[in-house]
């Protein structure tokens, strides 16, 4: 496979083509820029949910059950209510089943592609969305910001990098989330009912029927949860609703590692979702199981962090300062 990073049209929209390494890689910049695809083109495994009949339009209708979504914020805010350090914000609540403010605003914008480049064996890619009174979301939420994705690929895999800058005079809270869906299976030789999941937690983050953390906000894990641990999960077949973990580091081939791997117990194959320290948890839902993926997903804080009354030491809760800028990391691949 040659090394490539181009524009291409996919269903009349403008992606980003990334190949390198083996893998192929789809970015969709109108789409707050989501990875659209990723693809073991070696191995024939389409990793990420990808439809191949009309994959923007499919998309563009669901940003956060397709590919790779970068959410700010993280999941859910009680009744849209977000409390900062200087200010407390009224969000629209947009899952009225439950009365929350549900996955933010990012991840349905159109972000500018700042470079496109093929550099020896690896393609890379950034992009940029600034954030300020020009976005309709505003008058909820007036901090401004700057949010710079960057993708490179190469024979490692997807490295992936989201940096956001507080370009206001405010403090802002800095709380990320990848709504990342996997393909189910992952090849015409697999079974969905043979993926299993393996995540290192240590605690068990309980939540209420409203999806929101409740006392104790910790607990032991159960047997349940130890299936998790063991790489034992099944990820399909039966409804997975918000399973939410705190995680430490597990051992993958003799290093420590910190995130997911997902094992097809048909071929053998894993899929390894590696992130760094400053995800500290992880929640997994699958939509009742009836489909053709399933959510491993990191996130930066507890649900509901800024509204929690405890340490943010414990919650994960961060904020910038003006001018401020954190990046967070992370990398798909596969064995």
């Amino acid at each position: 496979m040659n090394t490539s990073c181009k524009e291409i049209h996919l269903d009349g929209v403008p992606v980003i083509e990334m190949k390198a390494g083996g893998y192929l890689a789809i970015i969709a910049p109108t789409v707050g820029s989501n990875v659209a695809r990723l693809r073991d083109c070696k191995n024939k495994m389409e990793i990420l949910r990808y439809n191949k009949e009309r994959p923007m339009r499919k998309l563009t209708s669901s940003p956060c059950t397709y590919g790779m979504p970068t959410l700010y914020l993280p999941n859910r805010l009680k009744n849209g209510v977000l409390r900062v350090s200087d200010a407390t914000y009224q969000f629209p609540v947009n899952e009225g089943r439950f009365q929350n403010h549900l996955h933010g605003f990012l991840h349905t914008r159109n972000y500018e592609v700042v470079e496109m480049k093929a550099e020896g064996d690896k393609a890379i890619a950034r992009t940029r969305y600034v954030y300020d009174e020009k976005d309709l979301f505003f008058e909820y939420y007036p901090v401004k910001f700057q949010s710079e994705l960057e993708f490179v690929l190469d024979e490692d895999g997807l490295h992936y990098s989201f940096t956001l800058t507080n370009q206001s005079d405010k403090q802002m809270p800095y709380g990320v989330c990848n709504h990342t869906s996997f393909q189910a299976p992952h090849s015409k030789k697999s079974r969905a009912k043979d993926i299993r999941l393996q995540l290192p937690a240590v605690k068990r983050l309980p939540i209420n029927f409203r999806q929101l953390p409740v006392p104790p906000y910790k607990k032991e894990l159960s047997a349940y949860d130890e299936n998790y641990v063991n790489g034992t999960a099944h990820m399909i077949k039966f409804p997975i609703n918000n399973d939410m973990y705190e995680i430490d580091t597990m051992d993958v081939d003799g290093k420590k590692f910190h995130g997911a791997v997902i094992t097809d117990t048909t071929t053998g194959r894993r899929i390894c979702y590696e992130v760094d320290d400053a995800f500290k948890f992880f929640i997994v839902w699958n939509d009742r199981g009836t489909k053709d993926y399933y959510c491993p997903e990191p996130m930066s804080w507890m649900i509901d962090a800024p509204n929690l009354d405890l340490p943010a030491e414990e919650t994960g809760y961060v904020e910038l300062a003006p001018g401020e800028s954190k990046t967070v990391r992370e990398r798909i691949y596969s064995l």
